[in-house]
């Protein structure tokens, strides 16, 4: 594993224990920064354990700079530092560094778009331009987001600790929202590698987490299902040379039947609950689709039209039209698709160009296709659309 790897995988970690330590969401990233910046000058070859060799740094770093400081405020942030050397015992319904940090960055007095930025910066560790990419807006527009958060927390005191335990459902929304972006920054990464399985992964591990903390939640049940049932069909996504493969052209023998069987249960657990949201949704259109050698189209098209009664954003708007076109045909999908509004957004032409090519609209497609090559920040997904419009 290089350095690279390493700091995708251990950056969220790092910053949440320090920020355990620290109280200081700002000091434990400069600290973990620095402490990477370190390992750049000085790793020959990772150590055994790389993430504890960057957190001792990293708090080595900042007791360091603490002691440079003469405010009493510093002064007493080194003792409190230099207490905790040794691991403090964790009390409170959460025990995991980073669904702690995530209940923090999700706090209700931090504006949503800033929510997510900072939660993505901070636990996915992706770089400012990265979620700019993510959220199809100007990577100054994110670093404002990610500044004014956490001046917000500083500034308004937000502790690093976890809501009581009859606060949590209240502030539950905005943690799985930031879950799921996070494993779809994994699963659909906007640069680099077309997946990143250690987002997915820890998606993953935090959504099981927060399911064993709020067993009886059913959109909890719901989320972790979803992620499970799109990690199950990971093996099969990618062709022999990286190039993403369409859902009907998948081997269906290389999925993860484990995982199948497990996201089936959660979703027939969240059926007993009778408490339909979106992710309960979105995980039982995951289950038809991993249900057999076939998806049952009218129903994933029954289970969109219900999602998109709660949810009808343009990117429900923009899936629900893929599954129109499977059962009416791709005629009355691109006439759907005329009302979808996703500036920026490469898979609405790319959607487009689809429809048109299975209409014979050959040069409508190309053209689509050339608006969805433009768009498309990773390069292995422009290369799979390239492909795809040579074929028009």
């Amino acid at each position: 594993m290089d350095l690279a790897e390493i700091y995708r995988a251990e950056y969220g970690r790092c910053v949440a224990t320090l920020t355990r330590f620290l109280g200081d969401i700002n000091l434990a990233e400069e600290a973990v920064q620095d402490a990477f910046a370190t390992a750049v000058r000085k790793w020959q070859e990772p150590p055994p354990n790389p993430g504890a060799w960057i957190v001792t740094t990293a708090r080595n770093r900042a007791i360091d700079r603490l002691r440079r400081e003469s405010t009493r405020e510093a002064r007493h942030a080194e003792a409190l530092l230099l207490h905790h050397q040794d691991e403090p015992e964790e009390v409170g319904p959460v025990r995991d560094d980073q669904l702690r940090l995530i209940f923090t960055c999700c706090h209700p007095a931090l504006a949503p778009d800033a929510r997510a930025a900072l939660t993505l910066r901070l636990l996915g560790g992706l770089e400012t331009a990265e979620i700019a990419r993510a959220y199809l807006v100007p990577e100054a527009t994110v670093a404002q987001r990610i500044v004014r958060a956490k001046k917000k927390i500083r500034d308004a005191g937000i502790p690093y600790r976890v809501p009581a335990a009859h606060e949590l459902p209240d502030r539950l929304p905005p943690v799985l929202t930031v879950l799921y972006l996070m494993f779809n920054e994994g699963y659909a990464a906007t640069a680099g590698p077309l997946i990143r399985t250690d987002l997915c992964a820890e998606a993953i591990r935090l959504a099981r987490e927060l399911a064993a903390l709020m067993p009886d939640e059913p959109e909890v049940l719901g989320l972790l299902a979803l992620l499970l049932l799109t990690e199950a069909r990971r093996p099969a996504r990618l062709g022999p040379g990286g190039e993403p493969v369409l859902l009907a052209a998948q081997d269906r023998t290389r999925w993860d039947r484990a995982l199948i069987a497990e996201g089936h249960d959660l979703v027939r657990r969240c059926l007993r609950r009778n408490r339909p949201g979106p992710f309960q949704i979105q995980a039982a259109i995951n289950a038809v689709h991993t249900d057999g050698d076939a998806t049952d189209w009218a129903q994933v098209l029954a289970l969109y039209d219900q999602l998109y009664t709660l949810t009808p954003t343009p990117i429900v708007a923009l899936n629900r039209a893929v599954a129109v076109a499977e059962v009416h045909g791709p005629a009355v999908a691109l006439a759907v698709l005329e009302d979808v509004d996703l500036p920026g957004y490469h898979r609405l032409p790319a959607a487009r160009a689809e429809l048109l090519a299975r209409l014979g609209r050959d040069t409508e497609a190309a053209e689509a296709y050339d608006q969805a090559i433009a768009l498309a920040t990773n390069e292995t997904e422009r290369e799979h659309l390239r492909r795809r419009r040579a074929g028009t």
